[in-house]
C-alpha cells in the first residue's frame, strides 16, 4: 500500500505542473505576466509547446528592456526561441537567433549544433551532415549530434543508412536502451527479424521485468514465423509451431486484451495448417498435437 502511495506522488507532481504550465501560457498569452516563468518550466518539463514558446519568447526578445534584465539568461532564451521556430517553420527567425549566438558564441559546438538543426528544417540534408561532421571531429561522443545523424537518415527515408548510424552509435552507447529498441523497430521495418530478435534480447537482459519488451520480442518472433510460412507455401512445421507459440506468449503477456483480427486469423490459420500436416504424415500424434492446441487455446 505504502509503495503504492509512493508511486502515485510523482504522477500526482506531474499533472500539478503541467496544470500550472497551461495557467501560465495562457497568462503570458494574455498579457498577464509570468512569461519568463512560463518558458522556464516549459524547459524543465520538456514540454514541446513550439507556436506559445515562440510567441511568448518574442514578446520578451522584442523587448529591449525585458531582455536586458535577463542579463546572461536571455542566450538560453535565444536557444529556446530558435528550437520552437524551427518546429513552426518561421526558418527566418530561427536564422536571426542562431546568427546571434553564433556572434556571441564563436565556435560554440552547441550553436553549431543550433546551425545543423536549421539546415534540417531547411531540408539541406548534405548541409546539416557536413556541421554535424565537423563537430564530431572535436568531439566524437557527442551524443546529440549522433542522434542528429540517425534522424536525418530517416528522414530521408534510407532506413538502411539509419540502421548502419544506430549501429555506430550504439558502440559508443550501448546502455541506452530507447536506441536499441529504435534499431529493433527499424528491422522489423525492413523484415530483418533476426536482427530485430537480437535487439529485443538486448532489451529484455537488462530490463527483465518489463513485459513491453518481451510482447515485442514474441511479436518480432511471431513475423518472423508468418514470413517463413509465407515463402513455404505454410508447409514448414517449425514455423507454424512457432507462430502457435509465439501468439499464445503474447496472450499471456498481454492478458488477452491482445485482440488484433489478423494476428487471431494467422493463429486459427496456422493451427489448422499444423492438426492438417500432422493428420497427412504423423496421425498418430494428432491427438498430442491438438491437446497442445487446446491448453494454449488456438483450438
Amino acid at each position: 500500500m505504502a509503495a503504492a502511495t509512493a508511486a502515485a506522488v510523482p504522477a500526482a507532481t506531474a499533472a500539478e505542473e503541467e496544470a500550472r504550465l497551461l495557467r501560465l501560457e495562457d497568462q503570458a498569452e494574455h498579457g498577464g505576466g509570468g512569461a519568463w516563468e512560463y518558458l522556464c518550466l516549459a524547459r524543465r518539463l520538456r514540454a514541446r509547446r513550439p507556436a506559445h514558446v515562440l510567441r511568448v519568447g518574442l514578446s520578451i526578445l522584442n523587448d529591449a528592456s525585458a531582455r536586458s534584465r535577463l542579463a546572461s539568461e536571455q542566450w538560453t532564451l535565444y536557444e529556446q526561441v530558435a528550437v520552437a521556430a524551427m518546429d513552426c517553420q518561421r526558418l527566418d527567425v530561427a536564422k536571426d537567433c542562431v546568427g546571434v549566438l553564433s556572434k556571441q558564441f564563436p565556435g560554440s559546438s552547441r550553436v553549431a549544433r543550433l546551425e545543423g538543426l536549421l539546415f534540417e528544417a531547411k531540408g539541406e540534408w548534405a548541409e546539416a551532415e557536413r556541421a554535424y561532421a565537423l563537430i564530431l571531429e572535436n568531439n566524437p561522443f557527442d551524443q546529440i549530434v549522433h542522434k542528429r545523424k540517425i534522424a536525418i537518415a530517416k528522414a530521408q527515408g534510407d532506413m538502411s543508412l539509419a540502421v548502419d548510424y544506430l549501429n555506430k552509435y550504439l558502440e559508443l552507447f550501448m546502455a541506452d536502451h530507447d536506441a536499441w529498441r529504435e534499431l529493433a523497430e527499424t528491422y522489423v521495418s525492413l523484415q530483418m527479424y533476426k536482427q530485430a530478435a537480437f535487439c529485443y534480447e538486448e532489451l529484455i537482459l537488462a530490463h527483465p521485468t518489463i513485459p513491453l519488451y518481451h510482447i515485442a520480442y514474441a511479436e518480432t518472433a511471431k513475423k518472423y514465423y508468418a514470413s517463413t510460412i509465407q515463402l513455404t507455401g505454410g508447409k514448414n512445421t517449425r514455423a507454424l509451431f512457432g507462430v502457435c507459440l509465439c501468439t499464445s506468449a503474447i496472450n499471456q503477456l498481454t492478458k488477452g486484451r491482445n485482440k488484433e483480427e489478423e494476428g487471431s486469423e494467422l493463429q486459427s490459420l496456422a493451427a489448422e495448417a499444423l492438426l492438417k500436416n500432422y493428420k497427412q504424415h504423423a496421425p498418430s500424434k494428432v491427438p498430442l498435437i491438438s491437446s497442445m492446441l487446446k491448453n494454449m487455446k488456438l483450438s
